[in-house]
């Protein structure tokens, strides 16, 4: 609380009373009310008279008179992050079951309220500043909590990836770049100002009803639009509560306006939220050309995987090719970042590796070699075109650490997800063209949104010939005794014209009742040209 002293105020308040020796307590009577008569000119000329004594007497105020009063801070002066977000929130939330559910939820989780919080700790000031700025409400501060539990490298079932859960195709029309080196959807700054593009336009388009834009937000403005045109027709409320929606929906508003309504009265719930310092914990350092992060990190004194994690937009081991690039960074590293910056040259911002092309190489088996694209080598090397002849020697960027130390980017993020489920056997699956997970779910009996799970992807992706696939089974698949110490793989055959089980079977060194087993058919089953036949074979020991 911040003390205003309010001598010289009550001195002016006071210039039109009787002034005493004594310092008066004041009260309603003692002010003259606007409109009060004074009924004779000798009553004007005592008070002129008095005036005059007052000014001379208000030059020098009692000590004892000057009377401090606790004033409350400003929502910006809070000491701490989540106090200020409270003093601004003004969403009403009725006490209502769909409410009560979601709010009693999070009263019975209070851990997962922390974690939730120790993830919002790096962003949640400039969110909040940026939702000032705009003059939103500061309940929208909240609804990544909502959307993703403040997880960056978030990722759903339909596709929406980061704190706000951008799709593909709504990240790219407010301006959000996906490509193989960077994803905008992850990256918080450039996610926060589209999420609110899109809240504010949504906002506008359903004429000022938040409730109504913040469902858009989840399941389309189309869908929350078609049902607010249904409860008209049929001479309904159309207030967000009485409109049919999806169930994820009708629980989405409920989630955010309970999250309100628990941190705005918190004392009364004895709820207490982690927290977090009302001060910026990040910075911003724009780098000109690509960068190593394992060299970025190491030049702003800081560890790769903490880097990486505030600067989650980053696919790979470096920044894109071409710059500027924004790096966000706790505020001393960010000082320790540029003033090496500004001591080195942008060569030494990445390593350097002189590859010697052999006979078939091509510039995107080179690039896939070294976890780069060929549009890098033919910009590094000044290449036109795509033909390159074997002997020649190009200059290619590669990563300055192994691929594993940056733990956090595309590639190993994916091996983290494909890792061991408790008592599921792996077979490692290439993709061939025409492929979908639900055709290859179908083909190992297993579940479509599992399998999309294993490998970090959505149903609905679509796949790329040559990709490897996770698929866990549960049980391993059985291979004759002198495979079993192999490299087992599995893979899709396409039987030829001609094939019989005998011949396939011999070709992969497998047996014909493994062939049967696998696929569950009979001996005397008739093969199809273009049949798909899954087997299970020893890499290492093929006859092919």
């Amino acid at each position: 609380m911040k003390k205003v002293y309010l001598g010289a105020c009550l001195t002016l308040l006071l210039s039109g009373c009787q002034m005493t020796s004594s310092w008066p307590l004041i009260g309603d009577d003692e002010f003259v009310t606007p409109g009060t008569n004074q009924s004779s000119a000798q009553a004007s000329v005592e008070n002129d008279e008095a005036s005059e004594s007052q000014a001379v007497e208000a030059q020098s105020v009692p000590e004892d008179a000057i009377v401090a009063v606790e004033v409350p801070p400003t929502p910006q002066e809070q000491e701490f992050l989540w106090d200020r977000i409270r003093d601004q929130l003004h969403f009403v939330a009725p006490e209502i079951p769909r409410l009560q559910a979601q709010r009693n939820w999070y009263l019975r989780n209070p851990a997962y309220m922390d974690r939730v919080g120790k993830r919002a700790e790096p962003f949640l000031h400039f969110i909040v500043e940026e939702i000032e700025r705009r003059q939103l409400p500061l309940e929208l501060a909240l609804l990544p909590i909502v959307e993703s539990a403040f997880d960056p490298f978030a990722y759903s079932h339909g596709r929406a990836s980061g704190i706000w859960q951008f799709i593909p195709g709504t990240a790219i029309h407010y301006g959000l770049e996906i490509n193989w080196w960077y994803d905008g959807r992850r990256d918080v700054y450039a996610a926060t100002h589209a999420a609110l593009d899109y809240l504010e336009r949504l906002h506008k388009f359903f004429d000022g009803n938040w409730l109504h834009a913040l469902a858009a937000y989840n399941s389309g403005e189309g869908r929350v639009a078609n049902a607010i045109r249904k409860n008209k027709r049929q001479g309904k409320p159309t207030d967000f509560w009485s409109l049919d929606l999806p169930r994820e929906t009708r629980a989405y508003v409920p989630k955010l306006l309970a999250l309100a309504d628990i941190l705005k009265h918190s004392d009364n719930y004895e709820f207490s939220f982690y927290p977090i310092a009302n001060e910026p914990y990040l910075d911003i350092v724009t780098v000109d050309s690509q960068i190593d992060l394992a060299m970025a990190a190491e030049m702003a004194e800081l560890d790769l995987s903490e880097l990486h994690h505030y600067n989650s937009g980053y696919n790979r081991w470096a920044t894109a090719p071409a710059g500027p690039h924004r790096l966000m960074l706790p505020r001393a590293n960010a000082s320790a970042l540029r003033t090496q910056l500004a001591i080195t040259n942008a060569a030494d911002w990445l390593k350097w590796e002189r590859h010697h092309v052999s006979s078939g190489e091509s510039l995107l088996v080179i690039a896939n070699k070294y976890h780069t694209t060929p549009d890098v080598i033919q910009r590094v090397n000044n290449i036109s075109g795509s033909i390159i002849r074997a002997g020649d020697y190009l200059l290619i960027p590669v990563a300055a650490r192994d691929l594993e130390d940056y733990s956090l980017s595309a590639d190993a993020r994916l091996a983290a997800t494909q890792a061991n489920p408790k008592g599921k056997h792996r077979v490692d699956y290439q993709v061939n063209a025409g492929d979908t997970l639900w055709d290859i779910s179908r083909e190992y009996d297993v579940n479509l949104r599992q399998l999309a799970k294993w490998n970090g992807m959505a149903p609905t992706d679509m796949l790329r010939p040559g990709q490897k696939l996770a698929v866990w089974l549960s049980e391993a698949p059985q291979v004759t005794p002198n495979n079993r110490e192999g490299v087992i793989r599995g893979l899709s055959y396409r039987v030829r014209q001609g094939d019989s089980l005998a011949r396939i079977a011999g070709r992969f060194n497998v047996t014909i009742a493994e062939i049967e087993k696998w696929n569950k058919i009979s001996r005397g089953a008739y093969l199809q040209p273009g049949q798909q036949l899954k087997l299970f074979v020893d890499v290492t020991n093929l006859n092919i």
